[in-house]
């Protein structure tokens, strides 16, 4: 049986859609009985309510697991202190295999949420398990967050420059990935990029979504104060708002690029592209 944690949420989701193709047993751990209900509907083995934040429940929640998928829930404060807890829960039950769902260049020391992954890799490192780390790129699937402005208005308005560039993944492809390396042999002690495309700058995303739609999409920068002050009023906390700016100020400086040919490998197909998600999703 897999356990897969923060399964509520789109990456999750996405993972857990990917293994229940394989015919595994599954185990979601979630945060609270609606989470667990919603899951159950899906076809999933087990869906247990747990605190991530307890040893003594990430134990409970690991009994009888063969393999762990770790996802942290995004930008969690104490992110490093959890994937602690798992790894020491790994261990005394013995678990087989342990995922964790990392980020794309964790070493950038100025992204905190990029830092504390690098210092959970860390911790795999020395843990003795059997382990494979993902390093996912930004994800297509957050293109959505202003679909209905691109529809409505034309514009894809973002809080970094339109010529930041970004290399992005499909969620498809981060399961079928997640999948492979959870229950295919020959990825022990593995360190995976998961890049779905090259570098795109935000005006070549724009283009592509314009040409789908068949309209002119132009790239608005929002002023980073500006959108500091709508995630307030969001109620956004503190640590979510510092780490999403400095962020959003990495990408304006340095962007976030990788390669696609590692996830090529793990899929036997080309990633799919962002016309692919496009078509898909804006059409």
């Amino acid at each position: 049986m897999i356990l897969v944690t923060g399964a509520a949420g789109k990456t999750g989701q996405a993972v857990l859609r990917a293994i229940q193709k394989r015919n595994v047993a599954l185990r979601a751990l979630v945060r609270n009985q609606e989470q667990a209900e919603s899951l159950l509907k899906y076809g999933i083995s087990d869906a247990v309510i747990g605190d991530l934040t307890s040893l003594e429940c990430l134990k409970e929640a690991m009994n009888g697991i063969n393999s762990v998928y770790h996802i942290c829930p995004n930008m969690h404060p104490a992110e490093e202190e959890i994937g602690r807890l798992m790894i020491s829960a790994a261990r005394e039950n013995n678990v087989e295999k342990f995922v964790f769902h990392s980020v794309l260049h964790p070493q950038t020391e100025k992204m905190p949420h990029h830092w504390q992954k690098l210092r959970v890799e860390e911790a795999l490192f020395e843990s003795g398990l059997d382990f494979v780390i993902l390093q996912p790129a930004p994800y297509m699937q957050n293109i959505l967050a202003f679909k209905d402005v691109v529809i409505n208005e034309g514009v894809y308005r973002i809080p970094y420059p339109p010529q930041a560039r970004t290399s992005l993944l499909d969620l498809g492809d981060l399961g079928q990935a997640a999948s492979a390396v959870l229950t295919d042999p020959g990825h022990s002690n593995a360190v995976y990029e998961i890049v779905g495309t090259g570098p795109l700058t935000q005006e070549e995303i724009a283009g592509s979504i314009g040409r789908h739609l068949n309209r002119v999409v132009k790239v608005e920068e929002a002023p980073l104060d500006q959108w500091r002050l709508q995630a307030k009023e969001l109620d956004m906390d503190t640590y979510q708002l510092e780490t999403l700016s400095s962020m959003f100020e990495y990408y304006a400086n340095y962007g976030l690029t990788g390669n696609s040919n590692v996830l090529q490998m793990l899929l036997g197909r080309s990633p799919n592209s962002l016309d692919d998600f496009i078509r898909r999703e804006f059409i």
